[in-house]
């Protein structure tokens, strides 16, 4: 087993343990701090598979500006601590269906993979450089990107109306009350 291969199972043991305590984590903070952990992780797994310019988009902008976001709103609710109450019934027994379900699916998965311990054979050229990237995304797959940015823009519009008008009241008798 190679260098690149232990590196990778050990990295992504990593990242399963991290994960796992980022869920089981009671502190929103905590569990906040977790995922960091989880995100500088798959920035690692990205440099071991030779895509540096995906592990430094991810901890940019995940590990970066979106846990900003989380924690602003952690510290904008307030941190208290959460509770394993289940609101309503059926939560639990559907999330482990669904685990078991996901993990069957991955065993076929890596059950009809290709043997492990081969790696592949380093790309060359500029493959992920962001010269590369930007013509594909602009010329393959402008159709989807633009989509996507389209979708975005409605979410974000979305967005600012709840937050506009989702606290005003229907009823005009208690508004002006």
């Amino acid at each position: 087993m190679s260098a690149e291969v232990l590196l990778f199972y050990v990295v992504g043991a990593l990242l399963l343990l991290s994960a796992g305590a980022m869920i089981r984590s009671n502190d929103p903070v905590h569990a906040a701090l977790w995922m960091v952990g989880n995100f500088l992780l798959t920035a690692v797994l990205y440099l071991v598979l030779q895509a540096p310019f995906i592990a430094a988009v991810q901890v940019i902008v995940y590990a970066g500006a979106i846990m900003v976001l989380f924690l602003f709103v952690v510290m904008l609710l307030g941190a208290q601590p959460m509770t394993r109450s289940e609101p309503i019934a059926g939560h639990r027994a559907t999330a482990v269906f669904g685990l078991v379900a996901l993990v069957a699916l991955l065993s076929v998965a890596v059950a009809r993979a290709p043997a492990a311990g081969r790696m592949p054979p380093p790309l060359t050229g500029d493959f992920g450089s962001p010269e590369a990237i930007g013509q594909a995304l602009f010329t393959d797959w402008v159709l989807p990107f633009e989509w996507v940015s389209l979708m975005l823009l409605v979410a974000l519009i979305g967005a600012v109306m709840i937050a506009r008008f989702g606290s005003q009241s229907e009823d005009p008798e208690e508004t002006s009350g």
